[in-house]
């Protein structure tokens, strides 16, 4: 038996030729006299796409290894713990704007659930899952407990109030070490982590939804993470200070007086590079299919104020002056003489510079530059315009007893937000412009 490893040989067709034109092909063709080229795999197993550049040479933001190492002395990455967004498996029963409409919601599916466990049923007015199903033949309950009800990132520029309950949540990752409560301070960072979308990030002073970039899984890491009594302490690790430290030792000096690296300061630097245009072009393909990778780039301070100042910006995005915008108000008169709210529509024309919110109300004077900061395949007024339209729920009795959002309820916050979003974009664009310009 010949124990060889196979040899695989292709030969490249034309992009849009479709299936019968390439058996066509193959039957006029001898197979010897088709040009055939062979292909690897490489160390990594991708057979395609393949990558040739250093990325590997570069210091992990995080890894397996270091998330299970034992001792310090075996980790090699720059933080020690990371975890998948909150996977809840019922968005719908377990997420809403409203902190008021989740506690009724989930008041009334707790005594549902209760009533199901008793008699070892699964009703189908409730939101079932694999986990749930399994929690329940193993007995678990638990009273509702309106403290549960705490903030989430639900989309980019997007909060929402998650009912946080290790029962009817399916998948709460590390959000117990990163946000044991709502009284934590910590602040995150968020990457897309899948080939569907182009890399993207975010920081979060909030546990972060799995999807929140919708298509892709999404991973984060704090900058701090929490034992079970509460205590806090650095995710950074000491390896990779030192590592730091070391390289930029004659950059930042060693004597009295020299500028020492700390572990916020290299919190924010990688928060900087993430957002690096030149390192996501470069790095395109790797992104897509593992963690970052850090590089020493020269001008760490100047790197790390950048990171800073986008922190600053994308943590406290509610809090940022609003951008000026123009309102306009035009009554619709068919909606109010049926008694009725003006129509929904919220919708974007980047060419104008204007968001058509309802049939009244028009926003305009939005700079074109505004619409060049994305997140995976939107932009971050997008993404604020996507989660406030009203859509009908998929879960039929959240349909029939729960379907509470109406967006004249929050068109003034919405208002509010895309100005304030508006500004935080502006200075987004202008910071990565700076550092596409900057040296390497």
């Amino acid at each position: 038996k010949d124990k060889r490893p196979a040899r695989v040989h292709y030969a490249r067709r034309p992009e849009m030729e479709t299936a019968e034109e390439k058996l066509a092909f193959l039957a006029s063709q001898p197979l010897r006299s088709i040009g055939l080229d062979e292909v690897r795999p490489d160390k990594a197993g991708n057979w395609i796409n393949q990558t040739s550049n250093d990325f590997e040479t570069l210091i992990p933001l995080a890894s397996k290894e270091t998330k299970a190492a034992k001792t310090a002395a075996k980790e090699r990455a720059i933080f020690k713990n990371f975890s998948l967004g909150s996977s809840t498996n019922r968005d719908e029963w377990v997420i809403d704007f409203d902190r008021k409409n989740l506690i009724e919601r989930m008041r009334w599916f707790c005594a549902e659930y209760e009533s199901a466990r008793q008699t070892s049923t699964h009703p189908d007015h409730l939101k079932w899952s694999r986990n749930l199903k399994r929690r329940m033949a193993q007995g678990k309950a638990q009273p509702f407990k309106p403290a549960l009800a705490k903030s989430t990132l639900y989309r980019p520029f997007v909060s929402k109030v998650l009912y946080d309950s290790d029962l009817y949540v399916d998948e709460r990752g590390e959000t117990t070490a990163f946000f044991p409560d709502e009284k934590s301070c910590n602040q995150a960072m968020c990457v897309i982590a899948g080939d569907r979308q182009p890399f993207a990030l975010i920081a979060s002073k909030f546990v972060p939804n799995l999807n929140l970039y919708s298509a892709d899984a999404t991973k984060y890491i704090g900058q701090f993470r929490f034992d079970a009594t509460g205590h806090r302490t650095d995710n950074i690790t000491d390896w990779a200070l030192k590592q730091f430290a070391a390289h930029y030792a004659a950059e930042t000096g060693t004597g009295k007086g020299a500028r020492k690296i700390t572990k916020e300061a290299l919190f924010h630097y990688c928060y900087a590079v993430l957002h690096d245009p030149v390192y996501r072009e470069k790095y395109a393909q790797n992104l897509k299919r593992e963690f970052p990778r850090i590089p020493f780039y020269p001008g760490f301070w100047r790197w790390a104020e950048w990171g800073a100042e986008l922190m600053r910006l994308h943590i406290g995005y509610e809090q940022v002056e609003p951008w000026p915008l123009a309102r306009t108000d035009e009554p619709d008169t068919k909606a109010r003489a049926a008694g009725l709210s003006p129509k929904a529509l919220l919708r974007a024309d980047p060419a104008a510079g204007s968001i058509a919110l309802d049939s009244e109300t028009t926003l305009r004077g939005i700079p074109p530059e505004a619409w060049a900061y994305k997140l995976g395949n939107r932009s971050a007024l997008d993404w604020v315009l996507d989660q406030h339209k009203e859509k009908k729920p998929k879960d039929p009795t959240i349909r029939e007893q729960f379907d509470t959002y109406r967006f004249a309820n929050y068109k003034e916050k919405v208002i509010d937000l895309l100005a304030r979003v508006t500004r935080v974009s502006l200075e987004t664009v202008r910071i990565v412009g700076e550092m596409k310009a900057a040296g390497r």
